[in-house]
């Protein structure tokens, strides 16, 4: 019986064109939260990025986050009960090479903020469609690194590259879902451990729990939970490693499943 739910956000929760939560899947988030099932977020976004979201998915009485990846999670009150940053040595080995022969933007993630190596063209017209340039990170020097707990680094790299970036990394690893850009974390790290932690502290198992994911950085709590379902706008990849495939977010992918697995 599945008693605890997670849902990756952008492009699963919420639509990636409208920025809002599909009427349906609210109709079926409050009606699974009525039978006593808890309802958890398990997102790549720091903390500070969920103000940057709907209004409905900001109010919604969620369980818990499951944020960065996995790496620090905080239970209904917002209170956190476990994080992981980045490495302090993996980051005194990296920020050298960045600074010295990096030639892209990079962003590096604190829990309330944020900077850039260099301007970022990518983030300020991302920013800029939502009208939020007032999130817009400022650049700094990354040696802040070394004495702030940072929990996710941004590199705006293709895929091809995320190979030689982690040879400057150690005891990192990539999280990706975009082309765009990767999401750098700890080894050993991910959304998969982020569920673990979170089932743990409400005494509940991997069989108990069912997860919702579009991107590459969900593959990994797809295959952690008893029953993972890839959205309909996910690649064929990630598909591959869901043991359903709904329909997309804007079609009531996310109603579409619950009523298949009988639960709504």
């Amino acid at each position: 019986m599945i008693k605890a739910v997670f849902f990756d956000i952008d492009g699963t929760i919420v639509s990636m064109i409208t920025h809002e939560m599909p009427a349906s899947t609210k109709e079926a988030l409050y009606r699974l939260k009525e039978k006593g099932v808890k309802l958890f977020i398990s997102s790549g976004r720091p903390p500070m990025h969920i103000q940057l979201l709907c209004k409905d998915l900001q109010e919604f009485p969620w369980d818990g986050m499951v944020l960065l990846n996995g790496q620090y999670c905080t239970d209904e009150n917002g209170k956190v009960f476990f994080e992981l940053p980045l490495p302090e040595e993996g980051l005194r080995q990296l920020v050298p090479w960045l600074k010295e022969s990096a030639d892209f933007s990079c962003v590096f993630y604190e829990l309330e903020h944020s900077y850039d190596i260099r301007f970022n063209q990518s983030m300020f017209d991302y920013l800029n469609a939502i009208g939020r340039l007032d999130q817009m990170p400022q650049t700094e020097d990354p040696v802040r690194s070394y004495t702030h707990k940072t929990y996710q680094i941004c590199p705006y790299i293709p895929p091809e590259a995320d190979e030689e970036f982690l040879k400057h990394a150690p005891g990192m690893a990539s999280a990706r879902w975009t082309d765009n850009f990767a999401d750098i974390i700890p080894a050993g790290g991910g959304k998969k451990e982020g569920l673990r932690h979170m089932l743990e502290r409400h005494g509940l198992r991997r069989s108990e729990c069912m997860s919702f994911g579009d991107g590459g950085n969900d593959i990994s709590m797809l295959e952690y939970a008893q029953i993972g379902v890839a959205m309909g706008n996910a690649d064929n990849e990630v598909k591959s490693h869901a043991d359903y495939v709904t329909d997309t977010c804007e079609n009531d992918g996310i109603f579409k499943a619950f009523k298949y697995f009988e639960m709504i």
